[in-house]
């Protein structure tokens, strides 16, 4: 079985970005769909922005059309705004496309554990992924890849430990709230990471 393409693929208005608003706004709605159904259909997770322009995806051979480098940037911008893409260098050359966002794939993952009866257990993702008892299930299954791992767990981490500090915090003092952003302070410079604000 093949990858079925949407009929815009071989129209080729399509490959134009559209100067009308609301004709543009659902052309890239399009766009992104096409490229997160096309990603997921390969089970690719980066996109090579110098080299998109050459691929299936963004260049129609049957009817010699190819989507603008600029006009791909702007199509992955969007997936951006929507949680689907981060930028994995400062150029934005290289993305990494999330064909599901860490929070469904956080569903996807606490829907596997409680089916399987493995709540209040403690597993590493490797086990999640890889293990003798995923065979066939688990992530292997919904196809995450190793960086998703990881932009899984934390946005997991995140999630949790701000949803903590959102719940103490309301209920603290000034003082504990001023000893909190000091500790928070201290971590970020052991750490070397820039200061949350």
């Amino acid at each position: 079985m093949s990858f079925e393409w949407p009929w815009q693929y071989n129209f080729p208005p399509f490959y134009t970005l559209q100067p009308n608003v609301s004709t543009q706004r659902r052309q890239l709605a399009a766009w992104c769909s096409l490229v997160l159904s096309y990603l997921r259909y390969h089970k690719l997770y980066t996109i090579d922005v110098l080299e998109a322009q050459e691929s299936p995806l963004f260049n129609n051979k049957k009817i010699q059309r190819k989507f603008p480098i600029e006009a791909i940037q702007v199509v992955l911008e969007e997936l951006r705004k929507k949680g689907n893409l981060e930028w994995i260098d400062k150029n934005k050359t290289r993305c990494l496309i999330m064909w599901r966002r860490p929070e469904e794939w956080g569903k996807l993952v606490y829907q596997w554990v409680s089916k399987n009866g493995l709540t209040n257990s403690v597993f590493t993702f490797y086990e999640l992924s890889n293990g003798d008892d995923t065979e066939g299930e688990g992530l292997r299954k919904f196809g995450m890849s190793p960086t998703t791992h990881t932009d899984f767990y934390r946005c997991a981490v995140k999630t949790i430990l701000s949803e903590c500090i959102t719940t103490w915090f309301g209920n603290s003092s000034i003082q504990d709230r001023r000893k909190l952003h000091s500790c928070g302070r201290s971590s970020d410079h052991r750490t070397n990471r820039p200061p949350l604000h």
